[in-house]
Parts: C-alpha cells; sequence; structure tokens
C-alpha cells in the first residue's frame, strides 16, 4: 500500500513539473508601467485617450512574450486618475511609487506634471510625457523626465512668428486659461510675436473652469484686433469661438496645442469653420506608421483617436524598448538605455537631448474645413 502510494505522489508531482513547462505564464515576472491622467471632469476625454494609448502598447507587448533577463514578463497597466488637480496628482503620483511600478506615462496637464514629477525623481522611477508642453518641467534638473512631445516653447513660438510673418496679423490679442499650460504657452506666443516684430494690442485672461466671456471679448474686440491667440483646452477654446461669432467677431481664432480634435467640432458647431489650432508633431495619418495605428485604436475601442493616444503609445514602448536592450526591469539598469534612445515611433524620431525634451520635435498649424481639422503647415522648431 505504501509503495503504491509513493507510485501515485510520483505521478503526481511529475503532472505538475509538466503542468508549469507547458505554462510559462506561471514563471513570468509581472513589470508594471504606470499611466497619470485626468479620468474624470473636464479632461476625461483627453485622459482616456492617453491612459488607451498605453494599453494598446502593452497588449501588443504582452502578445510578444518579451523575456528580460531569460524570464518572460508581462506588463501590466497601472493607472490612476489624478483629476486635472496637483494636489491629487501627487498623491497618486506617491501610490504609484508604492505600487512598484517602474515607469511612468504622464501627463495630460502641466500643472500637475511640475510638482509630481519630483515624487519619481526621488524613487529613482522615469516619467515619459506624452502631452504636458510647459517647457519647465524638462527644466527642473530631475534626470528621470523624458518629454516626445513639442514644448510651449517650441509650438506657441511657432504660432507667434507665423502670425507675424505669414498670416501677416497686425493687431494681435491673447488669452489664456491661467493654467500652467495655458500661461506658458501664453507667453511663449507672445515672447514670438514681438521678437518678430508684431503688435499685442490685448492680452486676455479667464480660469480653465469659465464657460461665459464677454467681458474678455468686448475688450478684445474694442481693440480691433484681427487674430485672437488662445491658450487653453478643446471645450473651452469651442465654447470661446462659438461666443465670438455669436457677438459678430471677424477675428482669425488660433488656438495652442490640445484644441485640434473632434471635441472642439463638436461643441463649437458652425462656428469651428476656419478656426486655426497649433498642434505638436507632424500630422500622424502623414507618416508611415499613423495610418495603422488610428485603424488598429479605432478597431480596438470603438473610437477615433483624439491628439494623444500617439504620443502615450510611443511612451510606452519607449520604456519597453530600452528595458529590452537593457535586458532589465530595473528602472536603474534600463534609464541609461531611455536617455540614449533612438526610436522610429507612431509620431515620428525620438531621440532625447540632455534636458529629456525631443531633438528634433515639430508643430503643425490646422484649419477646419468642411468640418474637419485640415493641416496647413508643418514646422520644425528652432
Amino acid at each position: 500500500m505504501l509503495n503504491t502510494s509513493r507510485k501515485f505522489l510520483a505521478v503526481g508531482l511529475a503532472a505538475v513539473a509538466m503542468s508549469l513547462a507547458s505554462n510559462p505564464s506561471v514563471a513570468q515576472q509581472v513589470v508594471k508601467i504606470g499611466v497619470s491622467a485626468p479620468l474624470t471632469g473636464a479632461g476625461a476625454a483627453n485622459g482616456k485617450d492617453i491612459e488607451n494609448g498605453v494599453r494598446l502598447a502593452i497588449e501588443e507587448a504582452n502578445a510578444q512574450r518579451i523575456k528580460l533577463g531569460g524570464e518572460e514578463v508581462r506588463f501590466e497597466l497601472n493607472s490612476v486618475n489624478d483629476q486635472g488637480d496637483p494636489r491629487i496628482g501627487v498623491q497618486v503620483a506617491q501610490k504609484l511609487v508604492d505600487e512598484g511600478v517602474v515607469a511612468v506615462v504622464g501627463y495630460y496637464n502641466s500643472g500637475v506634471a511640475l510638482p509630481a514629477s519630483p515624487i519619481f525623481a526621488k524613487a529613482g522611477i522615469p516619467l515619459i510625457d506624452p502631452a504636458a508642453t510647459n517647457p519647465a518641467i524638462t527644466r527642473q534638473g530631475l534626470k528621470n523626465v523624458f518629454r516626445i512631445i513639442a514644448t510651449d516653447a517650441q509650438n506657441s513660438g511657432n504660432a507667434g512668428k507665423y502670425a507675424v510673418t505669414v498670416t501677416k496679423a497686425q493687431r494681435i490679442a491673447v488669452m489664456d486659461d491661467r493654467t500652467a499650460f495655458g500661461q506658458g504657452a501664453a507667453d511663449e506666443f507672445k515672447k514670438a510675436v514681438v521678437a518678430a516684430g508684431g503688435h499685442i494690442v490685448a492680452s486676455e485672461y479667464t480660469n480653465d473652469k469659465a464657460v461665459e466671456f464677454n467681458a474678455q471679448l468686448t475688450n478684445i474686440k474694442a481693440a480691433n484686433a484681427d487674430l485672437l491667440f488662445f491658450a487653453g483646452l478643446d471645450n473651452q477654446a469651442a465654447l470661446l469661438t462659438r461666443r465670438m461669432r455669436q457677438l459678430g467677431m471677424r477675428t482669425q481664432f488660433v488656438g495652442s496645442g490640445g484644441i485640434a480634435d473632434s471635441i472642439f467640432i463638436g461643441v463649437a458647431g458652425s462656428a469651428a469653420e476656419g478656426a486655426m489650432a497649433w498642434e505638436y508633431g507632424r500630422p500622424v495619418e502623414s507618416l508611415p506608421k499613423g495610418k495603422v495605428f488610428a485603424e488598429k485604436f479605432k478597431k480596438r475601442f470603438g473610437a477615433d483617436t483624439l491628439t494623444y493616444a500617439p504620443f502615450a503609445y510611443d511612451c510606452a514602448w519607449v520604456a519597453i524598448n530600452a528595458m529590452k536592450q537593457a535586458n532589465s526591469a530595473k528602472p536603474e539598469v534600463f534609464m541609461p538605455a531611455l536617455r540614449t534612445t533612438q526610436y522610429e515611433g507612431i509620431t515620428g524620431e525620438i531621440a532625447f537631448d540632455s534636458y529629456g525634451d525631443l531633438k528634433h520635435p515639430t508643430s503643425t498649424l490646422y484649419q477646419v474645413k468642411g468640418a474637419k481639422w485640415v493641416p496647413v503647415t508643418t514646422i520644425s522648431a528652432e
């Protein structure tokens, strides 16, 4: 009887061993990639766009059954809702650190990125930025911060120079939403206008929750401005444009980044026609991998991308490729590979300068024609 029991035990152990050998997932190393974005509130649609860009990259990476250090890894998405609030952004940044993420893709709001990024620096975790564009984010002396999108100095700088030298605007008005992004973009635009010999005839501001702009538009109309540059986000920009048309203003509307999307056209309605906006990078559909990415995204999520999903997707792959190059998911091991990245992404060539910004950023001017955003010109940042 004892011998029979031993035989059964031996057979059972052999079966377990075979099961482990034939099921690699048992031995998988879990590698967590964090995402911080607003998943509720006014920025939720763009926050979800960022999250889904990372999700698609992670799903594709897992399908490749990537090995690091000889062990198959499974990447996991760890998302937090920063609500576009700096205070909450800091809290959930620490939550990501405590939960063991090895890299973070964020942020949508510059005002959240600025106070939250030092949390990751202290923990030695790389932060790869797909959307927050205030130049100060990469000028804090932090060696863990990377950005794969043009900064406000580059994007809004292009906008200011173009308004004077190409559009030939004579009387330029500027308005911002007083966020770190909006105020920063407006300041860079103004500097570029002045440097190009242009004239600012009105400077107004609102807040990012406002829906009524009569006082500001009355002043801009009285100044006889022929162009208004608005530094803010899509929904508010659309409300502003609609009100301009209701007031009979013929002033050319030009927006900062984060405006040339379907949300703007849906909210502005017929008032959107002719509006212009400067966006980061080249038109995705014009890039070699852009059309395929857009089709994959829509098939997976049942919706078109907004602005930032391609950038977020590239952020995730830049991190994953650095891990593959270093053969490790330890941030202290793969961070050097991240700094020397040479990657052809959905959004174009990605390589970082000494600050962690793109070496060769570009901006594209779009205009609404026939209820669609149509590229006008693409300019490389100086």
